[in-house]
């Protein structure tokens, strides 16, 4: 994992990038909700060409124009496009980036099948294409699934079992990082923060099933921790383990204690107080109960000269709640969480289990995906880059890459204008800040160099070994290049993904293929639409390099402070108003945005529409903008980001995002944004006793 700033609708599972908008968390596997006799509901006919917006690139008929902009822009924008939505019944959401989503998947189902068909039964596949098609065609044998029941897991089980120490119990939790086995620290190799040319294994804190430690220590969430533990129990009764009521009980309770010792996930945002390292021997001293060597050694990789612990004052707590708790319990844990994360690769009331509880009562969703959905999903996940490489052969001109090249010039060059206007910062800073923008590497479309998958085996009759073998196969290929430089060509999404992100360490801005498509880029479109759209991507990718966390590493990727201490204060002052803003807005009744946790993607959704705003600006080159369908070029330009937001989501889910995802929801992401601008009060012609109206000296002013 790598500490990654995402865009998107739903964070990923990252912690060294950061991407443009929070992922939908990949679908649990479960059985269809309808009854077992029910007909099977007809597949539609599946998109595989990009969606249009109009005959310029703006849904004009979506808005709402009974609604004043002032008032509620998201809603003027896309009030009637909301209103008509509806969240698929398998879906904790729905809108735009869902919609480009299902694209890709739908281009990578053809891709599969296609592949799948070439594939000679009972053939041990070679290539590439093969192996992908050999696991999208294992995971879619249910037939041979079910008959297999919990069979599968046996083998860990029974290791288990027979683990009556706590040394056992930590080499099984090592042996994690190539299977389903689950650990109380988890680890990942990544660059070196310090030293951004050379890896480091990374230790953060872990072993919650539920997904924040809020859902264990807040009253909000008392239901959701009622309902895990019924999981819990109903799970360790599937795979026959002793008392499962009582060893449920005991499991919530043990990891209630690792919540109360870990730390928020505001917190954990902080990459310098996340970067603690240490030898091995240090480790062992700072957290005693906890046998590292032993689980280093499981992990397979013994003998690093240092790691670097996140969660710090988190690990001897920590250790000392797994010193403390029964082996009984330290048993059970480890068995629910060996069923739990293997469960969509199971048989059917393994699959049904887990949707039940992860998908509907977590999150609201109605019913299971369709099966080849999920099928989908697993191959793409375990061989990505193998598909990607097909994907980008059909779905990706070369034509594109070169314009969205030619934008990220145009916004690089909005922003080191910016820089040099900025009033409240130093030379000194701003020498630094305009350094940095320079070292920018920026990757678009797909990756200069391809996985190589040569070593994994794929086997069409064994998913759940598929599953385990591409696990240890990824983290195998990580562990054996530790000592070497880091790899500049690595890409941290596939090519098929309809996001992008910034990485710190390698102070570097992606944008995988899928996310270069309508509405976000058009080639055909009105370049007020694009610059809204793509543009605005770009510029917030820029921007995280000058978010609150971005803005501690310098241009080479190096965790250091380039700031004098007064720009440094003003910065934070500027940072906190903002983050005083989200905190007040209530998406959900009684839940509040977290104005820490999102603050670095509320910064560069700020920032990067400024830049995108400037970019246009200067894409006009000093002619005024043609006025179209009585629109003029600016509020154009807000229309297209304003409609590139527009998404629906399930209040549980909601609930789940606002602790739990560093990006605010859909709306606020429009309205928390356009209020801060000036440009937008004068395109709008926004007064005092509009809704959002805020004076001059109220709205944030940081890039």
């Amino acid at each position: 994992m790598t500490r990654l700033s995402l865009c998107g609708f739903a964070a990923l599972a990252l912690f060294a990038t950061t991407p443009l908008r929070a992922q939908e968390p990949s679908p649990p596997a479960g059985a269809p909700a309808s009854a077992p006799n029910a007909p099977p509901k007809p597949d539609p006919a599946p998109m595989l060409t990009p969606p249009k917006f109009g005959t310029w690139g703006i849904d004009l008929a979506g808005r709402d124009t009974s609604v004043k902009p002032g008032d509620d822009f998201n809603r003027y924008a896309n009030g009637k496009y909301l209103d008509a939505l509806k969240i698929p019944a398998d879906r904790t959401g729905y809108g735009v980036n869902y919609v480009l989503s299902e694209l890709s998947e739908n281009q990578v189902h053809a891709i599969l099948e296609e592949e799948a068909r070439k594939l000679p039964a009972g053939a041990v596949p070679a290539t590439d294409g093969a192996k992908g098609a050999a696991f999208y065609k294992a995971f879619m044998d249910e037939g041979r699934i079910n008959a297999l029941g919990a069979k599968p897991l046996q083998p860990e089980l029974a290791a288990i079992r027979a683990a009556d120490t706590r040394v056992k119990l930590a080499a099984l939790m090592g042996r994690g990082s190539q299977g389903f086995n689950a650990s109380i620290f988890d680890v990942y190799i990544d660059a070196d923060p310090k030293a951004p040319d050379r890896y480091v294994l990374n230790f953060v804190q872990g072993g919650l099933g539920l997904p924040d430690r809020d859902y264990y220590l807040q009253a909000a969430f008392a239901d959701k921790k009622t309902k895990y533990q019924a999981y819990v129990a109903r799970m360790l009764t599937m795979i026959g383990w002793p008392d499962p009521q009582a060893a449920a009980r005991a499991v919530v309770a043990y990891e209630t204690a690792i919540a109360q010792a870990s730390w928020t996930r505001a917190d954990r945002r902080d990459v310098e107080k996340t970067y603690n390292p240490m030898t091995v021997a240090q480790l062992a001293k700072f957290a005693p109960g906890f046998p590292w060597t032993t689980f280093l050694k499981a992990a397979e990789v013994p003998g690093l000269p240092k790691v670097i612990v996140n969660e710090k004052t988190a690990f001897p707590k920590i250790s000392a709640v797994f010193a403390r708790t029964p082996l009984p319990t330290l048993r059970a844990w480890a068995a629910f969480h060996l069923a739990d994360s293997s469960a969509a690769y199971l048989s059917e009331p393994f699959v049904q289990a887990r949707f039940e509880f992860r998908s509907r009562d977590l999150s609201g969703v109605e019913e299971q995906r369709l099966r080849w959905k999920r099928a989908v999903a697993a191959a793409d996940g375990a061989m990505g880059e193998a598909i990607g490489r097909v994907y980008v052969e059909r779905h990706f001109p070369p034509e594109a890459k070169a314009k969205i090249d030619a934008l990220v010039t145009d916004l690089k060059t909005a922003m080191g204008a910016r820089i040099q206007r900025l009033t409240w910062m130093s030379p000194a800073t701003k020498k630094e800040a305009l350094e940095k923008l320079a070292n920018f590497t920026t990757k678009v479309g797909y990756p200069s160099k391809w996985k190589d998958y040569s070593a994994l085996t794929v086997r069409e009759d064994d998913l759940y070994g598929d599953m385990e073998r591409s696990t240890a196969f990824e983290w195998r290929r990580q562990v054996k290049r530790i000592n070497d430089p880091v790899d500049r060509t690595e890409w941290f999404m596939t090519p098929q993904t309809a996001n992008a992100y910034y990485n710190s360490v390698m102070n570097e801005v992606v944008f995988p293929a899928a996310e270069l498509q309508a509405p976000f880029f058009d080639p055909t479109a009105d370049a007020a639409v694009n610059y809204g759209g793509i543009g605005m991507v770009i510029g917030h990718e820029i921007t995280h390099g000058f978010d609150d966390e971005g803005r501690k590493t310098d241009g080479k990727g190096i965790l250091r402070n380039w700031w004098t201490e007064e720009d440094a204060k003003k910065f934070e002052a500027a940072a906190k108003g903002l983050g005083t803003q989200y905190s007040s807005y209530e998406p959900v009744p009684g839940s509040h945005i977290n104005g820490e946790l999102t603050m670095g993607e509320n910064i560069a959704d700020l920032g990067g529409f400024l830049i995108a705003l400037d970019a246009y600006h200067l894409s006009l080159k000093g002619q005024p903008a043609p006025v179209i369908d009585g629109l003029t070029g600016d509020q154009r330009f807000f229309l297209a980001y304003a409609q590139g937001w527009r998404d629906k989501r399930r209040d549980e889910a909601v609930k789940q995002q606002l602790v739990s995802d560093p990006h605010s929801p859909e709306a606020f992401r429009v309205n928390g944004v356009v209020r801060n601008i000036d440009a937008w009060y004068q395109a709008f012609d926004i007064k005092p006793g509009d809704k959002l109206y805020l004076k001059p000296e109220e709205r944030a002013r940081i890039w």
